[in-house]
């Protein structure tokens, strides 16, 4: 079940921003304030993200200043010697705009990955299912 599974990797471009890659895009709509209630529910979040260098510095800053700190960057886990390419990630769920047919929007996202914080009616637009959510 999607509520047992623990570590989510995130892409950045296009998922938590707009892609506008190698610019800075804007914020997809709640996205930094989902990653946030997702790390409450005692989610592990890693960004998983082409980036290097100075582009990757500054999407862990644009995040970190909207209050999401990742458990890891582009490795498993904090510390992972990464001068050997990690082939692939452990974790349990990926949130990436290039899934087949496309990205959800991130109310979606959040009534996937926590059911159980669904009312008993769902509205169909996700402002108001995350306005309800954070106005908790």
């Amino acid at each position: 079940m999607i509520e047992e599974s623990r570590t989510i990797a995130v892409d950045f471009d296009g998922t938590i921003v707009e892609n506008r890659y190698p610019q800075m895009g804007k914020e997809r709509p709640f996205a930094l304030r989902t990653l946030q209630a997702l790390q409450k529910k005692g989610f592990l979040l890693i960004l998983w993200t082409c980036r290097t260098g100075k582009l990757l510095d500054e999407a862990v800053e644009f995040c970190r200043k909207g209050g999401v700190e990742f458990y890891a960057i582009n490795s498993n886990y904090p510390g992972e010697d990464t001068s050997i390419a990690v082939r692939k990630l452990t974790a349990d769920i990926f949130i990436d705009d290039r899934n087949l047919g496309g990205i959800p929007s991130w109310g979606e996202i959040y009534q996937q990955l926590c059911p159980q914080d669904q009312q008993t009616v769902i509205h169909k637009s996700s402002k108001s299912f995350i306005k309800r959510i954070f106005s908790k």
